[in-house]
């Protein structure tokens, strides 16, 4: 059995929440509800935690409770890299993976540095998986 190795890890980046965080400015003045919203906020990104290894992503998330998300790369149909304007600004892009999975159809890496690179190795990772595996791609409609 092929041992499993960490390829990247790491946590969007809190310009991801830069709109929320802007919003919570006005509250906190109004009514000092931003400033735990904006505190929240933060805690919910920073705890939230991806994993990327040879043979799976795993997608931690929470805060007071905890959610782990496994994904099998073989299951990967389909990959984008989003850039939007401010992110593109910033260095920063979402991965988006399109997969054949009950539970997580879409799964969506926010804020990452480097996407294309990262974008590109989650594709090497994929076609290994699925030639191990002996998997093939096909869409029935």
């Amino acid at each position: 059995m092929e041992e499993e190795k960490t390829i990247w890890s790491g946590t969007p980046s809190h310009w991801t929440g830069f709109l929320y965080y802007l919003i919570c400015i006005p509250l906190s003045i109004a009514y000092g509800l931003g400033v735990l919203l904006a505190i929240w906020q933060f805690l919910t990104i920073w705890t939230w935690k991806f994993t990327i290894t040879n043979q799976r992503l795993i997608n931690e998330k929470g805060v007071l409770s905890k959610k782990t998300d496994e994904l099998e790369f073989f299951r990967v149909k389909d990959i984008k890299l989003d850039e939007p304007f401010f992110l593109r600004i910033l260095g920063l892009s979402n991965i988006i993976l399109y997969t054949s999975d009950r539970t997580t159809p879409t799964v969506t890496i926010p804020g990452v540095r480097n996407g294309k690179k990262l974008k590109e190795d989650i594709r090497s990772i994929v076609d290994l998986r699925r030639e191990k595996k002996g998997v093939t791609e096909r869409d029935f409609e």
